[in-house]
């Protein structure tokens, strides 16, 4: 029976050491499951397999694409799938990787079909987000026109509000009622493994980690992205905080911390969406 080993777990918790020596244990590749180390462009900041590391074991969706590709989780769900049907000709069990939960539920349950991207309008929302000093208008906007999508996805993230008003507004149809909500059925048995470590010490590794990113030269590879600030790949955590140094609105002090805090923010989310999962 063909299997999949799926390790996922929060940023920092050693996932890409532990995910190697199990690939080694089984003759298996390793396959990221990770949404923004597969941006070529981006060598620091997404924190990705080292060099020795990606030497140790083959890789799959590491610095596979650009960040001025358009590129989701269907898409992800559709070249992965792919991917894994040619493997398991000479694999029976495959080893899968990272701490993006929707990329890995893409591979474990499937996408739902929602209709393409209308890039026109989700750059006017977003502009909206900047210009309106923030995602609270947007916010209250999908709470009339779409309440269940306001009820259950992350409000917190802009890209998730902007991307489910893009589509309620350029259908005529409510966000959530393109999800079915219906597993796809897999032709492979999937074993979960979580990794976990006690809070304070995973803050200290995502403390650590950090000051080791910049040292590396995050701050040069921040500054090199600036002409391309406005791709979705960029709004992410170890970017937009050092773009805000870049625009004068925080010392670099202020900015390293802010990178700090907010991927804590990160790994408590990612922590509550692994252990929902794991407790289905």
């Amino acid at each position: 029976m063909k299997r999949l080993i799926l390790i996922v777990g929060p940023t920092a918790s050693g996932k890409s050491d532990y995910a190697i020596g199990v690939a080694k244990q089984y003759g298996s590749p390793i396959i990221s499951c990770d949404s923004r180390q597969i941006y070529k462009e981006l060598k620091i900041g997404t924190a990705p397999p080292s060099e020795e590391q990606l030497r140790e074991v083959n890789h799959y969706f590491i610095f596979s694409h650009s960040i001025h590709d358009y590129y989701t989780a269907g898409k992800y769900e559709l070249e992965a799938m792919e991917l894994m049907e040619r493997l398991y000709r000479e694999h029976e069990t495959l080893v899968m990787v990272g701490g993006s939960g929707l990329y890995a539920d893409a591979v474990c349950y499937g996408i739902d079909d929602f209709p393409p991207a209308d890039m026109d309008l989700r750059e006017e929302l977003t502009a909206r987000v900047k210009e309106e000093g923030g995602v609270e208008a947007l916010r209250q906007e999908l709470k009339i026109l779409d309440r269940e999508s306001y009820d259950t996805i992350d409000i917190a993230n802009p890209q998730r509000i902007v991307r489910a008003l893009e589509v309620t507004l350029s259908t005529g149809k409510k966000f959530s009622s393109f999800k079915s909500f219906r597993k796809k059925e897999r032709e492979f048995e999937i074993e979960r493994i979580v990794l976990s470590l006690p809070r304070e010490e995973l803050y200290e590794r995502i403390n650590q980690r950090v000051d080791k990113m910049m040292e590396q030269g995050l701050l040069k590879e921040v500054e090199s992205m600036l002409p391309f600030r406005n791709c979705p790949a960029l709004k992410t955590v170890g970017y937009k905080e050092l773009f805000d140094y870049f625009d004068g609105t925080a010392s670099l002090d202020e900015a390293v911390s802010m990178i700090k805090q907010n991927t804590r923010r990160y790994a408590k989310r990612q922590i509550t969406w692994f252990n929902k999962k794991a407790s289905n």
